[in-house]
């Protein structure tokens, strides 16, 4: 598989404070007000209750982003006890910022928590949301004017009730497909939250499914973000075609890749990203993956271990996604999608 591209190995603090000044200098156009046009998100998973998961809080706060999203695997800590991780993550990330709760395995069926606890204590604060928070539910961002529909999703979680299948044909397939289909006729970006991602260059198969990667392919998304494998992983953009009918993980097909770029244009495939990063111990990626070729960028144990969120910015013309890094190596990683003729 190709290596990450080169990054600078300056020290990791001075590297947060270039990216913290750029912030402030306005290097990057994100405020914690949106404007009617524009709108930055911060997404991570696999956070526990370390320094480095303060770490990550932290940065998202000197980010300035409008919104945070988890997509899954909170606490890791003890059922009864989320309030508290409640009280640590908003010790760090500060009361203003709302930081929207997406399941992960781990608190879907109360192993280290329950989502519907964390959820009483991390509650939806963005107008608009339409489904079940936590769960499975969508939000147009910002509220006034949007430019992005968020859709989150729970693919192959076990709730109290049972295993959520989103396999073809099946309601919450159709409602996923809806969510991001309607979206795209009125002129949104689309991204997509799932905790357990299907392609990987980690040490899991496709535990979701090859229905679910070839559904977010075949309805147009823009991005999906994931967690579950401690690690950060992009794929190229991928699309379906007449060379490429399915993916099927597992396997490289290059037909695939709708591009090698780091700056595509919207429509061309759909960019899958894990982040598992938000503090929990990194696991260690495979260089030699079938799925590898798939991957543009990629950090684990073994590769530049360090944690961190990635920090969409997005305006009506663009979407810029930038892995910000706020422990361990300094790997960072950037890729943009454009809209227009």
């Amino acid at each position: 598989m190709p290596s990450p591209r080169p990054r600078s190995r300056a020290a990791l603090p001075a590297l947060i404070a270039v990216l913290i000044a750029a912030i402030a200098a306005g290097g990057w156009a994100w405020s914690r007000h949106a404007t009617s046009d524009r709108v930055s998100i911060a997404l991570a998973g696999d956070f526990g209750a370390s320094d480095r998961t303060a770490s990550v809080l932290q940065g998202m706060r000197a980010a300035g982003v409008d919104a945070t999203f988890a997509v899954g695997d909170l606490s890791y800590g003890v059922t009864g006890e989320e309030s508290s991780w409640c009280s640590f993550v908003t010790r760090h990330l500060g009361p203003d910022i709302p930081f929207e709760l997406l399941s992960g395995n781990h608190e879907s069926n109360d192993v280290n928590g329950s989502i519907d606890a964390f959820a009483r204590c991390l509650p939806n604060r963005l107008d608009g949301l339409v489904g079940t928070y936590g769960r499975e539910y969508y939000l147009d961002l910002p509220r006034d004017k949007p430019v992005v529909r968020l859709v989150m999703i729970s693919p192959q979680l076990t709730f109290p009730e049972g295993t959520w299948s989103y396999a073809v044909g099946s309601p919450r397939a159709a409602w996923t497909t809806a969510a991001i289909s309607s979206a795209r006729a009125a002129g949104l970006w689309t991204v997509v939250g799932m905790h357990i991602p299907c392609l990987n260059a980690g040490t899991r198969s496709c535990e979701v499914g090859a229905d679910v990667l070839n559904l977010l392919v075949a309805a147009g998304a823009d991005l999906v973000v994931s967690g579950h494998e401690h690690t950060y992983q992009r794929t190229f953009p991928l699309a379906q075609g007449a060379d490429c009918p399915t993916l099927v993980p597992g396997t490289y097909n290059r037909r695939c890749v709708a591009s090698t770029s780091e700056t595509s244009r919207q429509g061309s495939g759909t960019t899958f990203v894990t982040v598992g990063t938000g503090g929990a111990d990194l696991y260690a990626v495979k260089t030699d993956d079938p799925e590898g070729p798939y991957f543009a960028a990629i950090s684990g144990r073994n590769l530049r271990p360090t944690w961190g969120f990635l920090a969409l910015d997005i305006a009506t013309d663009r979407l810029s996604a930038r892995f910000v890094p706020t422990a361990g190596d300094g790997f960072t990683d950037a890729f943009t999608v454009t809209r227009g003729t």
